[in-house]
């Protein structure tokens, strides 16, 4: 990557800019979260300590849920180099999607008086999360934090994350304020007084063009946090496609099936056969090391420069930087997939990106609902639960929501991100790597293939040979079944050879006499 010179007064190095500091972090036990905090603690080892905000969920507790966080797996490192770096994580109860965070009197007073630092990471992912739940989540969700935020005597970085894609109507993305399209504490007050229902009648007209209610409200969220740059040391990162980790906390480490990694999953089984992709369009595709690094270098760029009244934001994307289409990802992808197989599938996986969208619906009739009905029906006679069109309705729903981004190219600007990765230290630029230019895209896809199978699914890689004698069988099983459809296919033809020349030498004999009567008329008139 090439970088632009550094300044003749270099900032402090990240883990002196963090030394001392007391942070406070919303979203820590999703995905990006615990990313973010293995890595300030690991890295950034003169930390004074971190709040974490963690709610009840599922009839667990808080308390109990922080000691199932501290045993995950992405802490190992820690747990084995430097323990006492875990003492450093501090429980705060409380939910966003609660007034004053549903936190008590005596936290809040606590996090006022100390914290310096925000990262706020909290989100609801779902694309298809209808809007009065989106709203509460995503907006209020963020402007509860803000409240909060207002009452830290010593805060000097507010890191709101954000997303690439909230700007979908922009050709080229800067790294600059976009207006909103509507006020986000009108939309806010507007969810909270109309039903659900009636709100799911205006959602369409209310997007503006954005492809969901996702990106919607984190349209609105920029602009509300954006809105409060008078008052806090605002940063809003902008990251792309996150996906599995690079090389950090753990090589090809994911959580969750959301985007590509459900995409891997269902090509996998053998139940996603086709895909309405324009295979030469940019991925945007960033492991969430790299992404996170990003996160925590604006963080440090935002403590450096001061509260200027501004508002910093960074696109946290490769760039022209060694990225990867959409049909190379899923090609590396699939020769992964078949040196490393799923222990389960549904039949061999072998489906294709269609760039023609027509030729895409076709092949979803007949490769996704043809076999799910035969299928389903299979079972009806065997008296067994059928299962196969409620997947495939499911998976369609999920294709038709990520094709917007599969047929669509944009620009992400990331001048800022590369000129604060510029100014770091040699030793910084090490430690919190954001250069893409040494990513080998075909081990990490990989490592990524084993991430899944291994986090995601369950299936360690002792189970590797095993699934690879699936493999095989599912192989043979499917070019049986091609042989007999060509085979069917030839035997109508021979069967029907006469019928079918008949038939068109009548269309060939009624179309020439019909030319001739045409042209005796004609003679005569």
């Amino acid at each position: 990557m090439d970088q632009p010179s550094p300044p003749p007064t270099m900032h402090r190095s990240i883990p002196d800019t963090y030394a001392g500091r007391t942070l406070f972090i919303t979203g820590a036990t999703g995905f990006m979260g615990k990313v973010l905090v293995e890595k300030l603690l690991r890295d950034c080892p003169e930390l004074k300590c971190i709040y974490l905000l963690i709610r009840t969920k599922r009839g667990v507790d808080a308390a109990q849920r922080k000691d199932e966080y501290l045993k995950h797996l992405v802490f190992d490192r820690i747990r084995e180099t430097n323990r006492a770096q875990l003492d450093k994580i501090r429980l705060v109860r409380g939910d966003i999607l609660e007034d004053d965070l549903d936190m008590a009197n005596g936290d809040q007073a606590e996090l006022a008086e100390n914290v310096e630092v925000v990262f706020h990471c909290a989100a609801n992912v779902r694309f298809d999360q209808e809007l009065k739940q989106a709203v509460n989540y995503n907006l209020n969700g963020t402007l509860r934090v803000l409240r909060l935020a207002e009452r830290m005597k010593r805060l000097v970085a507010f890191v709101h994350v954000s997303t690439a894609f909230c700007q979908c109507n922009e050709a080229v993305v800067e790294e600059r304020a976009y207006p909103a399209p509507h006020s986000p504490l009108g939309i806010s007050k507007l969810a909270d007084l109309v039903d659900s229902k009636v709100l799911d009648l205006v959602t369409p007209s209310l997007l503006n063009n954005l492809p969901n209610t996702y990106a919607y409200t984190k349209a609105l969220t920029e602009d509300l946090v954006n809105g409060f740059r008078d008052r806090l040391p605002v940063a809003i990162a902008r990251p792309t496609v996150v996906i599995a980790a690079w090389r950090e906390p753990i090589p090809g480490w994911i959580e969750g099936t959301h985007g590509p990694t459900g995409l891997m999953i269902g090509g996998g089984r053998g139940v996603i056969r086709t895909m309405h992709c324009n295979p030469e369009y940019d991925s945007g595709l960033m492991p969430v090391d790299v992404t996170m690094n990003g996160v925590i270098i604006l963080g440090a760029e935002r403590i450096n420069t001061g509260f200027q009244q501004n508002t910093l934001f960074c696109n946290i994307a490769s760039g022209n930087v060694n990225p990867i289409t959409w049909g190379d990802a899923l090609e590396a992808g699939r020769k992964k997939l078949y040196d490393n197989p799923l222990c389960f599938s549904l039949w061999y996986p072998d489906g294709s990106i269609k760039s023609n969208y027509l030729y895409h619906m076709l092949c979803v009739v007949l490769f996704h609902y043809l076999p799910a009905y035969l299928i389903d029906f299979l079972l009806i006679i065997l008296r067994r639960k059928p299962f196969m069109i409620k997947i495939q309705k499911k998976i369609s729903q999920g294709l038709n929501v990520l094709q917007y981004y599969t047929t669509k190219q944009w620009v992400f600007n990331n001048d800022r991100m590369c000129a604060m990765y510029g100014r770091l230290s040699e030793k910084d630029r090490q430690t919190f790597f954001f250069d893409m230019s040494a990513l080998d895209w075909p081990s990490y896809f990989r490592d990524y293939i084993l991430g899944v199978r291994q986090y995601v699914l369950k299936e360690p890689p002792a189970t590797l040979p095993k699934a690879r004698r699936l493999l095989r069988k599912l192989y043979i099983m499917d070019k049986l079944v091609q042989a007999a459809i060509y085979a069917l296919i030839l035997w109508l033809v021979w069967s029907y050879w006469d019928v079918v020349i008949g038939s068109i030498q009548f269309v060939l004999d009624s179309s020439v006499d019909g030319v001739r009567k045409a042209f005796v008329r004609g003679t005569r008139a």
